[in-house]
């Protein structure tokens, strides 16, 4: 979801940080990081690309739309049934607002509408569908046009701090944004699981 940024929050890292999440979601087996980053963000449906930016969507799924499920995930916690379009539900925030967010990376309709016209693989097609969503996601990621720096080069030179800050403007959970959650100062330690998760598979 979009917002205005705020103060960075601190990383935690190693099995601290997995105590914590554990702490926070119920009891998993804790010593194995590999099993926690897998249930918190499962492999992309999208077959190839760089493992670099595939890490980098697996942690923004982990901060918007946590675990299974995430693909059919509506905002405040329901599911939609129909993958043919954007549910475009608007679920009420508070008094005056609220929010059409969807999909493991809880992109707005507004936002699904403008990204699908320009980045989905079937064209003009507004098709939700899980491999839809990731490879809308990963194109959007990987344009060097959309964003202030060069998402993938950034990442490959160890930089993850100003990708998140970069992308805190769209997905505001990232840290430097107005929703930080119970998962955000995990971020920096997932990215560093699932990329060697992706480095291994590629």
């Amino acid at each position: 979801m979009e917002g205005k940024r705020t103060a960075a929050k601190p990383a935690v890292t190693g099995f601290w940080a997995a105590l914590l999440v554990g702490l926070g979601l119920g009891c998993w087996p804790l010593l194995e990081p590999q099993f926690l980053t897998r249930w918190l963000s499962p492999p992309l449906v999208m077959r190839g690309g760089d493992p670099y930016v595939r890490a980098l969507m697996r942690t923004i799924a982990v901060s918007e739309a946590y675990g299974p499920g995430a693909y059919s995930r509506i905002y405040g916690g329901g599911h939609l049934a129909n993958f043919s379009q954007h549910p475009d539900q608007c679920v009420p925030i508070r008094p005056g607002w609220c929010s059409t967010a969807a999909g493991r990376y809880q992109l707005l309709s507004t936002t699904w509408q403008e990204k699908a016209q320009r980045y989905h693989p079937q064209g003009y097609s507004f098709n939700f569908a899980p491999e839809f969503q990731d490879q809308v996601v990963y194109r959007w990621l990987s344009d060097p046009t959309a964003w202030d720096l060069n998402v993938a080069t950034t990442l490959r030179r160890g930089e993850l701090e100003p990708v998140l800050r970069e992308l805190s403007t769209t997905w505001t959970s990232l840290g430097y944004g107005a929703e930080s959650n119970r998962l955000t100062p995990l971020l920096p330690w997932v990215y560093q699981q699932v990329l060697r998760e992706e480095l291994a598979q590629k």
